[in-house]
Order: structure tokens, then sequence, then C-alpha cells
């Protein structure tokens, strides 16, 4: 007999582990189908890795200019095998974590891959083998093929690296995020293709260490998400940095070479550069992972790959749900956590509110450190917006100058007749944490003049954040 479950989550990575961990709190019985490696992309090849080789780079960056803080530095390198032993083995203790989290909430672990065979139904098979990266570690106790039935099924299988054809990634001369996460020597020289938070990420990275890295990008300018002033003034320091960067342009095609790649980039103009490296990494965007799931059998409508929901996770067949990368834009992992409390409060029958993608923060960990909510200029503009803009740079904030952090900016956008706070946009040290401020403020539909009767600490780079409120207002004091 089938085993029955009141809610069967699909995927084991941000969303479908949050999902499995409210449903048991909720009193469901939980079963949760994986069957690669728990905690899911984020956890073990993308957001927390990423952050430790950025952090191993950050600190290296720091000891070559020492001499700028009064310290001495010398004989100083780095040890690549080091920091990414040190990644590898974060990622490894994210991974036991969310174990254990199954564990503590008595959750059933269910390896192997999903099949959705009718509503309410869904078949596990031995996992033949990993799309995108070797099977990860079998949780102890974990159950396995067999047919298990749910009342409720979350779909959270997340997405993987867009191939483009004619320049697929080989895991030898041409990467994805997979490989530039565990080199296995450093590259000299490095075209990144792509200019989103992973290419510009990886960018910044490797640029520290000492490659020669060149990105292309399509569109007009880098980050295209982005404010475009901020993005401006992140190409200058990514500019001032060494880091060549060329928009407008394309990678036509890449020839392989005994050394390293060869790409033929196409400009806006109609011209055409050969550039050479070592290594060429693909960040072209992500796709949805929903091959394999029975979709097509029951019915699950899509919509550019991307499994349609209507903003509490609900699918267009019923008890049948989605969350996360696999339910569509924007692919971020906070995101998909999001969704998942949404969704099973949902099918619990609770009061719950729909998912705001307006309030949705992005966060990029490059240096300098980008982050942003709701719209930019240009997008509030286009909406018929009466605007006024607030900016302050971090050369007038006294926290910002004493770390040695001058260059920074922080941009603020309100409705010129409610007050109403339409967007953030921030580039600087530290500023994918201090973004949350101004997302809570959002939240509980902050004015202008909340924020300036707001008593923010000092020193702090927060106060940058009131003053271009201030600014916005025609109030700055220290600029």
């Amino acid at each position: 007999m089938a085993d029955q479950y009141d809610l069967l989550v699909i995927g084991a990575g941000p969303g479908g582990y949050i999902a499995a961990i409210r449903g048991a709190q909720l009193g469901m019985k939980v079963g949760i189908i994986e069957r690669e490696h728990m905690a899911g992309i984020c956890s073990n090849w993308g957001c927390i890795p990423t952050k430790a080789l950025l952090r191993s780079a950050e600190i290296y960056g720091h000891m070559t200019h020492a001499k700028d803080y009064g310290l001495t530095a010398e004989k100083f390198g780095f040890d690549l095998d080091g920091i990414v032993a040190r990644s590898r083995a974060i990622a490894a203790q994210m991974n036991n974590g969310v174990q254990f989290l199954m564990k503590k909430n008595k959750v059933d672990i269910i390896w192997g891959e999903a099949t959705i065979t009718k509503a309410g139904e869904v078949k596990v098979s031995p996992t033949k083998k990993a799309i995108v990266q070797p099977q990860g570690p079998v949780p102890k106790n974990a159950l396995g093929e067999g047919t298990y039935k749910a009342k409720n099924i979350i779909i959270a299988t997340g997405a993987r690296p867009r191939q483009l054809p004619g320049i697929e990634a080989d895991g030898d001369k041409i990467w994805t995020y997979f490989e530039a996460l565990k080199p296995a020597a450093m590259p000299k020289s490095l075209v990144v293709m792509g200019s989103g938070a992973i290419g510009i990420e990886f960018a910044s990275f490797y640029r520290s260490l000492g490659a020669e890295v060149t990105v292309i990008e399509l569109l007009s300018q880098i980050m295209p998400v982005e404010d475009a002033e901020i993005s401006g003034l992140v190409r200058k320091r990514l500019e001032k940095r060494g880091i060549k960067i060329i928009t407008e342009a394309k990678v036509a095609k890449v020839e392989k070479t005994a050394t390293g790649v060869i790409a033929h980039v196409e400009t806006k103009d109609g011209k055409t550069q050969q550039l050479a490296g070592d290594k060429l990494i693909s960040a072209v965007g992500v796709q949805c992972n929903t091959e394999g799931l029975g979709l097509e059998t029951v019915g699950v409508k899509l919509d550019r790959g991307a499994i349609v929901t209507d903003g509490y996770g609900k699918t267009n067949i019923e008890g049948i749900w989605a969350i996360g990368d696999v339910a569509g834009p924007p692919m971020l992992a906070h995101k998909a956590e999001h969704e998942a409390v949404i969704t099973v409060e949902k099918i619990a029958g609770l009061p719950v509110h729909g998912l705001d993608k307006s309030k949705i923060p992005g966060c990029t960990y490059c240096e300098p450190q980008v982050a942003s909510v709701g719209l930019t200029e240009a997008k509030a503009t286009e909406a018929g917006r009466e605007i006024r803009v607030g900016r302050f740079p971090f050369v007038g904030n006294g926290k910002a100058i004493a770390l040695g952090e001058p260059d920074g900016l922080v941009k603020t956008i309100f409705d010129a007749k409610t007050g109403e706070l339409l967007g953030a946009h921030m580039v600087g040290a530290e500023v994918t944490e201090l973004i949350q401020g101004f997302v809570v403020a959002m939240n509980l539909e902050t004015t202008e003049e909340d924020l300036m009767h707001t008593i923010f600490p000092h020193p702090t780079l927060s106060e940058s954040m009131k003053e271009s409120v201030l600014d916005a207002y025609g109030k700055a004091l220290n600029i």
C-alpha cells in the first residue's frame, strides 16, 4: 500500500525544506523527496559557498593594501585549494544542518527521482544520474523508491544553469558556476559571459585573486535589473579594479584551444573581436527543472518553462503547488523561502497574504556590494509616478571613511505626492546587510516623514540611509 502523507514536497532546497518544516509545525505528516543533495543548489553550489569564496577574496584584498590601515603584511598569498576546501566544508555543514532540521521536525526524507503520476500521487524511482552534479550523500534512514500519496504536493525543484547552443559547458574550458566554485587551478585569464549577479560575483572573485577578467553583456548596462545610476557606479569601480567590460555585445561562438578558449565577440556596431582566456564562465541565466516530473501527464500549466501559479503557489491542478525558481522569477532563495510559508499556510487554510514581488530585495556580493528593492528611477517614471529622488554618497559618512570604504551611494525614490517609498538602491560596503531596513520600511508602508523621524545610530553606515531620505526633500545635513 502506498505511503500516505498530508504533504509531499519535491526538492529539498531553500523553498522545499522550509515548506516541509512549516507543514510539520502545522501538524501535517510531511515527506520531502530529493535526488541529489539536501539544502539544494543555494547551500551546496550557490548562495552560501560563493559567499565563502568572496569572503576569502575580500580578506586577501584588504591584505594587499594593509599599509592604508597602518598595518604591515609581508609575504602573504593565497592557497586556492584551501579557499575551495573552506567553501566546500561550509556547504557540507549546510547540507548536514538541513538533514538535522528534517529529523527535528519529523519530516520523512525520501531519496530518489519524483514523478507525479496523478494528482495526489508521486512515484519515486532510484536516482539514475544527477542532471547538474554528482549525487550527494544519501541521508541515513532515508526512504527510497515506491509510490507515495498526499493530499497536497509542492514542487520545489529549482533551476540549473542555462546552456547556450554551441557554447555548452564542458566542465573543463567552459564553466558554469559549478566548476567556477571549485577550480583545480587558478586561471590567469577569464571571460565571463553575462553580467547578472552570478557573472559579476565570479568576475569580482577571480579578479581579486589576480586573474585578468573580461565581462561580456548583451544589454547596454551591466547588472541589467539594477538602477542605471547604481549600475554605472559599479561599472566604474569594477573597471578601476582592472576588469574589462564590454556591453551591447554577445559571444557568437567559442573555440577551444590547447591552452584555453577564444571567444568571438560581436558588438553592436557589427564588429567582431577575439578574446582569449584560460576559461570561460557561462552566466547567462538559469532554466527551471521541470523535466521528468510528469507535469505534461497531469496537465500542469507552464509559461516560458516555469510553472504558472496564482501568487499563493497554487497551480491549475487541484492539490499541486509550486514554489521557488521552478515557479519563475525572481529566482532568489529568500523568495523561495517566503513562498514556501505562504503556500503551506494557504494549504492549511490560514489567512495569508499573497507574494508581493515588488518588495523582494536583490543582493550582489561583489566588490563593491550592490543591493536594491522596489522600483528603479526609470521604472517609477515609466509607471507615470511623480517622484522625488534622494542620494547620499558614502564619502559623507564617518563610518565608511573609518572603514576605508568611502566609495558608495544610497539612492531612494519616493512618490512626490504621498511620500511612499517606491524603491531603494545601494552600492558600497555591507549594503547587502543594510537593504533590509528599507524592505521593512516598505512593508510597513512607511513614508519619508517616518524615516526622517527615525533615529539611526552613530557612527554607522546606516546613517547614509536616512541622509538619502533627507536629500530627497532638500534636508540632507552632511553633504
